[in-house]
């Protein structure tokens, strides 16, 4: 497993500074729809660790931050204490195709923006759902929260990006569904569904109900 290689202060900066207003609407979204606020999480891709911090916040699941750049752990392990959350939440060195963790030991799984980074993410899928407990929901994708947080941060990401839109509209744009469903149809995920709105992409896997 090779550690992924990136700006990590630009990346950070841009997390903490530019989407800050995203991460507490997205983790009250998750809860909503996924029902679950207790039991333990995995936030994949975590980054500087705010989307599991803001569900730490909305819930009581026990969090673990999970990243395979160990630069971006310490900033998400220096966030979790300011937070005052180290009871709740722990980093976890981690690369998403070969999770260290038990078959169904997790009962909500999310990653938001990371998807998009995946070398196979067939394999992802597959290893997200192992770790699925029966039950679960795994909530993965790339969202704003609304539709005008997306204008909002689209607006000054363009200025900083010329190729900001593009890319956009090639992770979650009209087309991007299909090829998400093509994939996940090769595995062996009975339960699934790709939904896309105004304001992002989420993919949905439920634990399979045959084995509750």
């Amino acid at each position: 497993m090779s550690e992924i290689k990136m700006n990590v202060s630009e990346f950070d900066n841009i997390a903490r500074e530019v989407f800050a207003p995203v991460y507490p609407v997205i983790a009250e979204q998750i809860k909503q729809k996924t029902g679950i606020s207790v039991g333990k999480c995995l936030d994949i891709g975590c980054g500087g660790g705010y989307l599991g911090i803001a569900l730490a916040r909305a819930t009581e699941l026990y969090v673990y931050l999970a990243d395979r750049s160990t630069e971006m752990l310490e900033i998400a392990g220096g966030n979790i204490s300011a937070a005052g959350l180290t009871a709740r939440m722990q980093t976890l060195f981690a690369d998403v195709q070969k999770i260290p963790l038990p078959d169904q030991s997790i009962d909500l799984i999310v990653s938001r923006g990371s998807i998009f980074f995946w070398e196979d993410r067939q394999k992802a899928f597959e290893e997200i759902y192992r770790v699925l407990a029966p039950g679960g929901v795994a909530y993965i994708g790339g969202g704003f929260g609304t539709a005008e947080l997306k204008k909002r941060i689209a607006a000054r990401m363009e200025k900083e990006n010329k190729n900001w839109r593009a890319m956009m509209n090639k992770n979650i744009g009209e087309n991007a569904p299909e090829a998400y469903v093509k994939i996940l149809q090769n595995t062996k995920i009975p339960f699934f569904e790709v939904n896309r709105d105004e304001a992002g992409l989420w993919i949905v896997i439920r634990g399979s109900k045959d084995e509750m």
